[in-house]
């Protein structure tokens, strides 16, 4: 006897910002099911809230339970391709181990089961990648922003090196402690050894640092 889900995945900002909501989806589920005459109890809706689609979905709070559950017979259904994979090899080795089980999984903007039609199963291998691809793009396009700003002088989190100070956003060089770095210079042209130049700044300045990291202000 099968057993229907249905599976709705939102992250935080998109929740907040596009047309795939929680409620989106499952009425989307809801009117596919109705037309292939499938019965999904509302238990076996399954969200998965915050998770981003990076995220393979045996790795995910939900997806992992959810793919431990289905067995020979299940139906899953998705509202769309992302919303279950964004990386083309998570993708096609989840859909042959839930083929293998005898899970029937649809997608709905695919046209449906990707599992036992052919031509469905081949555009699920090449939206795959597609996605794959979009998810990729993304991370290169958010990592060219982050280095336009930080030679734009942005401070963009994490440590902040000694000789520098954030001010409103902006990192932006400490006077006093460019002061100490010149000092320090200064100690190294004379022949100081770089321990030496450590406890000298732990004992005159109470600024702990390694001799190593010293040695990277030459």
């Amino acid at each position: 006897m099968s057993t229907y889900y249905g599976y709705i995945r939102v992250s935080t900002l998109q929740q907040a910002n596009d047309g795939d909501s929680l409620e989106t989806q499952l009425k989307q589920i809801n009117s596919y099911a109705s037309l292939k005459g499938y019965d999904i109890p509302q238990e076996n809706f399954i969200t998965e809230r915050g998770v981003s689609g990076s995220v393979e979905f045996e790795k995910r709070p939900e997806g992992l339970k959810l793919f431990e559950k289905l067995e020979t017979g299940d139906v899953l259904i998705f509202s769309k391709l992302d919303r279950a994979f964004r990386n083309t090899r998570n993708a096609l080795n989840t859909l042959h181990e839930l083929k293998l089980r005898g899970v029937s999984v649809h997608f709905i903007d695919l046209g449906g089961d990707v599992t036992n039609d052919g031509i469905g199963s081949v555009i699920f291998t090449i939206l795959s990648a597609f996605a794959t691809f979009e998810r990729e793009r993304i991370a290169t396009r958010i990592r060219e922003v982050k280095q336009v700003q930080k030679a734009d002088g942005k401070f963009l989190g994490g440590f902040t090196r000694f000789g520098y100070r954030v001010v409103e956003d902006r990192l932006e060089k400490d006077l006093e402690q460019q002061k100490i770095i010149k000092e320090m210079r200064d100690m190294k042209r004379r022949g100081m050894s770089l321990r030496r130049i450590s406890s000298w700044l732990n004992k005159t300045h109470s600024v702990k640092m390694s001799h190593s990291t010293v040695s990277t202000y030459f």
